[in-house]
């Protein structure tokens, strides 16, 4: 650590420099910002779901590695009553190769948190067999003023990078999301994608949401970057939008553009299909029924937002989805014909 100074009065001792006292403001700062993520990557506290055991054969059915089809790791985020949400949300973006975290903010009380995790035992016994989805045990607060949903979406990425070592893309989606595509359908779009992309809206240049959206599609070496931080200036960053009123619609942002090895990988477009009537609004409307066709056609893979059990999510249910009853879409999931209503396909 370097020191600048000048020798001062008849002691001729060293006087520590502005630039002295900056580099210790950050060293410490840094110090302490990696000790806090490490203990968070290392006790990544979670509820497994009851009475169902990971099947070795099961999760070996799943080829994954480089030359697989991409694996996607989602963060599922809800507040107080928000839990059948959840589990409707779950159930239509759900796929074995997939990795899911699902936070119920610290306002929810515990038992809501454990019926969440019943109710998917109940749903999908795939799930369990799999093993490829957590709940948060000690949530964060749910507000996304402030510091907490910042902090919220690290410790769901660190979760996530310290279970699984096999995914590509983080993306979050909160109880108003619904998926506009199966999720066989948007992996082997993804297929065809560069996996250093991003996708984000992260320029002045995107019109009504120039303010910036919280709702990213990251890959997994950003995550990384953010999450480790080797170098500075996710810290540097972190620090200052801990101070922010909204920090998640400009942390990842401004990261990402402000950084040499991620900059030139970004899509400006979060890929989420939102309408606002008014720019000044600082939510969107939610979708009604008139928004069906142009919702469809946008080719969006996620829409938002909904509103719970509206009869919209039903009709994209049954004509985008081909998600009947209560379970998940089905899709090419699983080499055990009895884990209805996925189907053998030797290629997963």
């Amino acid at each position: 650590m370097g020191m600048v100074g000048a020798r001062g009065g008849g002691a001729g001792s060293w006087v520590p420099g502005e630039r002295w006292r900056r580099s210790l403001f950050l060293a410490l700062a840094s110090v302490s910002f990696l000790l806090s993520l490490i203990l968070l990557f290392l006790s990544a506290p979670r509820l497994r779901l009851p009475s169902l055991v990971p099947s070795s054969s099961a999760a070996s059915a799943v080829r994954r590695g480089p030359d697989a089809p991409p694996c996607l790791a989602y963060l599922l985020t809800g507040r107080r009553g928000d839990g059948r949400r959840l589990l409707r949300l779950l159930l239509a973006v759900y796929h074995p190769r997939n990795r899911y975290v699902l936070h119920l903010s610290a306002d929810a009380p515990d038992d809501e948190r454990l019926s969440l995790a019943t109710g998917i035992a109940a749903a999908a016994p795939a799930m369990g067999a799999f093993g490829n989805v957590a709940i948060v045990g000690t949530p964060t607060a749910g507000t996304p003023v402030g510091a907490s949903g910042l902090a919220g979406t690290l410790r769901a990425a660190a979760v996530l990078l310290r279970l699984h070592p096999d995914w590509d893309w983080f993306l979050t989606l909160n109880a108003a999301d619904y998926p506009l595509v199966t999720q066989d359908d948007l992996i082997h779009v993804l297929s065809s994608v560069p996996r250093d992309l991003n996708f984000i809206d992260h320029t002045s240049d995107i019109g009504s949401k120039e303010y910036g959206s919280p709702w990213v599609i990251l890959n997994r070496q950003f995550i990384e970057y953010c999450v480790l931080g080797w170098e500075n200036l996710p810290r540097i960053l972190l620090m200052y939008f801990n101070n922010v009123v909204l920090p998640q619609e400009g942390y990842f942002h401004s990261v990402i553009c402000n950084s040499l090895d991620f900059r030139n990988f970004t899509v400006n477009n979060d890929l989420r299909f939102m309408v606002r009537d008014d720019p000044s609004q600082a939510e969107p409307p939610f979708l009604d029924w008139e928004h069906y066709g142009q919702m469809v056609d946008s080719g969006a893979p996620f829409a938002r937002p909904f509103r719970e059990n509206d009869r919209l999510l039903d009709k994209i249910d049954g004509k985008v989805l081909k998600r009947w009853s209560h379970g998940p879409v089905p899709g090419a999931c699983t080499a055990d014909e009895s884990m209805k209503p996925y189907r053998i396909v030797g290629t997963m």
